[in-house]
């Protein structure tokens, strides 16, 4: 990657990849946000605030939103169905985090007390490892940045499917 194709961020204090890192998703909520649109077809900020399992206070979701997507890590457009709403989307560089939080989730289901239906998801994509990380990947890839709805048959819907049983609601 040339470095005309780096995130936009701020200068660090050092150029540590894993400090640069840390600059961008370091805080306690960029990765809640994230996770809950690539885990969710959560894309609007009503629909992020409401349904948040951690209850993220409006003015905190708003600032991390837009660092998110100052950051490079998601586009924000219009949304056609209402003229006050936007809709969140993953840009490659987030969807390239599927592998680490798929690691991260991982550890916190074996070393951290979960419950089962938060904690299918992380089994799911640690037991497929790296086939079912692209898998998953290129599905959000289609919806994300090429606008097409994921298969029904897709690790998308598998993840679900999965989540909504253990909850039993599916």
């Amino acid at each position: 990657m040339s470095q005309s194709e780096w995130l936009p961020l701020p200068p660090g204090r050092s150029g540590c990849p894993i400090n640069m890192t840390m600059e961008v998703l370091g805080d306690r909520w960029s990765l809640v946000v994230l996770r809950d649109i690539i885990f969710s077809p959560r894309r609007h900020f009503r629909e992020l605030l409401t349904e948040s399992l951690e209850g993220i206070a409006s003015n905190i979701l708003a600032d991390r939103l837009a660092k998110l997507v100052a950051s490079g890590l998601l586009s924000r457009t219009p949304d056609p169905s209402h003229k006050q709403k936007v809709t969140y989307r993953l840009t490659e560089p987030a969807i390239q985090l599927v592998p680490v939080l798929a690691e991260l989730g991982a550890w916190g289901a074996r070393w951290l007390p979960t419950t089962p239906e938060l904690r299918i998801r992380a089994e799911l994509l640690a037991q497929g490892g790296p086939t079912t990380w692209q898998a998953f990947m290129d599905e959000l890839r289609d919806e994300h940045v090429h606008g097409r709805p994921p298969s029904p048959s897709g690790v998308v819907h598998q993840l679900a499917a999965a989540h909504d049983r253990v909850a039993g609601s599916g």
